[in-house]
């Protein structure tokens, strides 16, 4: 779920390659950089081919707010028409990726204000970003903490991070996708439980559960997910969002269907001119050289 938030402006660092991710940003200073109160935007990598999406609520251990998933809706709109960007990381701070919603701003809610105005709805918009995004978890993946981790394509978790959906101690149930995505990531008998309860997992076990791929020490964590991110951003970017869509079909088709899917997608690369570039390059013997069309 959800919280305020204070932040700055839209800011990118440039980096050599190897120390990419642990030098610190530059201020980005073009006119049409977006303006953000409750996140901050880097460019990181050596090509600044990495998008990082900072949350910064240190006060309340980085709870969503509304405005901040407007603007974070917002940020992703405006990475995705960017050419130069391949891929996006979403963290936090050491101590909480995202701790829960805001829950004095949902507080006095009704079920017509509620229902009315579909609540929650436009957070669905990191789910829909075409372009991979990777999730960095350090400390407190709460509720909607949680829930927004897993509408990323990828979650890099700290060795102390915790995973969460305690909604139910709140008297109500998880309300932006929680039921849903836990379930398919660890199945139902965890989901149940975690959900039923309220009851943390550690990082470890996260990773034992296939909710995370990576568990990486704390300080290390956003060198990991940006060198993810550099990896995938050296690929095609128009391939990649054809692989992220075939997969993404798995969860929402029968294995027929999925299967069906995926040909009318590898047959639709053989249009591209990046699908060609890179055979040929294979057979070349050479690296291949990308170009996005």
């Amino acid at each position: 779920m959800a919280a305020a938030c204070v932040l700055r402006r839209l800011r990118l660092p440039r980096l050599p390659s190897a120390a990419a991710a642990r030098l610190p940003p530059r201020r980005f200073l073009a006119a049409a950089a977006p303006q953000f109160q409750y996140i901050v935007v880097e460019k990181r990598g050596s090509a600044q081919s990495v998008a990082v999406i900072r949350l910064n609520r240190p006060q309340a251990l980085n709870a969503l707010c509304d405005g901040l998933m407007a603007e974070m809706g917002e940020a992703l709109d405006s990475l995705e028409r960017d050419p130069g960007v391949g891929a996006v990381v979403i963290t936090g701070s050491e101590k909480a990726f995202a701790a829960g919603a805001d829950i004095k701003e949902m507080q006095g809610r009704t079920f017509q204000e509620c229902h009315a105005g579909n609540f929650l709805a436009h957070w669905n918009r990191v789910s829909t970003v075409r372009k991979p995004v990777i999730a960095a978890v350090n400390g407190y993946a709460l509720g909607g903490g949680c829930e927004l981790a897993m509408m990323c394509d990828i979650i890099y978790a700290g060795e102390k991070a915790q995973f969460g959906q305690p909604e139910i101690l709140l008297g109500t149930i998880p309300g932006a996708g929680g039921t849903q995505r836990l379930t398919r990531a660890v199945g139902k008998s965890l989901a149940m439980e975690m959900i039923l309860t309220g009851e943390r997992i550690s990082a470890q076990e996260a990773k034992a559960a296939g909710l995370v791929s990576r568990v990486c020490p704390v300080d290390k964590l956003l060198d990991e997910a940006v060198g993810c991110g550099e990896k995938i951003a050296r690929n095609s970017k128009l391939v990649a969002a054809m692989a992220k869509e075939a997969v993404n079909a798995a969860f929402e088709m029968t294995l027929a269907e999925g299967n069906k899917a995926e040909k009318r997608l590898f047959h639709a690369t053989f249009a591209t001119d990046d699908r060609k570039e890179g055979m040929s390059a294979f057979v070349e013997k050479r690296q291949a050289n990308f170009k996005d069309h």
